[in-house]
């Protein structure tokens, strides 16, 4: 199984609701975010980066130019990623308590996986998603 956390906002053009990551990394720069949180969420974060591989892509396309459209696949955990969506739980436990809802979405399902390592997949998503 395959796990995702989303935030009530869509990405446009596509439509599909937004991922955590863009909105904890405004918030840890937010200066009114300060103190114990602020070094939790950092902490959260360095770990994140420091431990979970950034695909190299996220199209299913290799053609020249891929690069400079749209990014379509999704990241996606993998249900066995126990310690890292742990860190995970960290950054929306810290979103929530600052007015950010965040929903789980769960599929078995991902769509057409472009990347994979023990911790995730990135997907295009198949036409009738939940994403």
């Amino acid at each position: 199984m395959y796990v995702r956390f989303v935030l009530p906002t869509k990405t446009a053009p596509a439509g599909r609701r937004e991922g955590i990551f863009r909105a904890a990394y405004a918030l840890k720069n937010n200066p009114e975010l300060g103190g114990e949180e602020l070094d939790r969420l950092a902490a959260a974060l360095t770990w994140l980066d420091a431990n979970l591989p950034e695909p190299p892509r996220f199209n299913r396309t290799k053609s020249k130019g891929a690069y400079r459209r749209e990014t379509v696949g999704l990241s996606w955990f993998k249900d066995t990623a126990h310690e890292t969506i742990a860190h995970v739980r960290t950054v929306i436990r810290i979103l929530e308590a600052r007015g950010q809802p965040v929903s789980m979405i769960t599929t078995v399902r991902p769509g057409y996986v472009v990347y994979e390592d023990d911790y995730q997949v990135v997907a295009e998503p198949f036409a009738d998603a939940e994403c």
